[in-house]
């Protein structure tokens, strides 16, 4: 987009007045916004196509051996027996067509979030909405539940643009007090994510892991200690 940009904007000049291409390279470049993706098409996309094409054919080839088939039954079960096959290959090969949608141009993505802030402002960062749904605390430990509210709420994001919702179809007490306990935790465990760039905000998880040993992670460790026990 940037080259088309340029292309069009581009002035005419005379051998003398033209500048050298690197020129033009390092002014393109240096105007260019910072990227927030990038997209790479699979190598797999040509043999992916190859073979949805053979595969197409061999099932317009089984299609026209069914119709043949259906024209030429000469008795009333041998009709129905064809018809029946001729249906359920048509419905096998729908389903079939449908999964082919995303095999056609498979593609890598790779994201770069550090560079959000220098193309989009803070308070120009749309509000999220987060809605966590639980209903059996036995089949779903309430401990987990609250991972992962306590994961979200701790997203690198505009804490004034986040809300978490969690909707408890059981209607738990068991889970009404794992989370009043939990809110308790996160009293300190949010601001410690923020401040010392935690990238594994789920607890458990980074209790897990090789963290940096501190005073302040060993008290918030203890304090993890207490509340998990009271959650599961």
């Amino acid at each position: 987009m940037i080259t088309i940009h340029f292309t069009a904007n581009f002035q005419p000049l005379t051998n003398m007045e033209k500048p050298p291409l690197r020129d033009y390279t390092a002014t393109n470049a240096a105007s260019a916004p910072p990227l927030l993706n990038t997209l790479t098409p699979s190598r797999r996309t040509s043999l992916n196509r190859a073979f949805a094409a053979v595969y197409t054919c061999a099932i317009v080839a089984l299609f026209y051996r069914h119709t043949q088939t259906l024209f030429s039954s000469k008795t009333l079960v041998s009709f129905y027996v064809t018809l029946t096959l001729f249906v359920s290959d048509l419905i096998l090969a729908f389903i079939w067509a449908n999964g082919q949608a995303f095999r056609m141009r498979p593609v890598y993505r790779k994201e770069f979030p550090e560079n959000l802030e220098k193309v989009v402002k803070t308070s120009d960062l749309p509000g999220l909405d987060v809605f966590i749904c639980t209903a059996d605390p036995y089949k779903e430990p309430p401990i987990s539940v609250v991972n992962t509210a306590l994961s979200v709420m701790a997203y690198d994001y505009p804490t004034e643009k986040i809300s978490v919702y969690v909707s408890d179809d059981g209607g738990s007490a068991f889970t009404l007090f794992a989370f009043m306990e939990a809110a308790r935790f996160a009293a300190q465990w949010l601001p410690f994510c923020r401040k010392n760039d935690i990238a594994k905000r789920n607890p458990d998880e980074f209790f897990a892991t090789d963290y940096k040993m501190s005073s302040e992670t060993e008290d918030i460790k203890e304090k993890h200690t207490v509340f998990s026990p009271a959650s599961q």
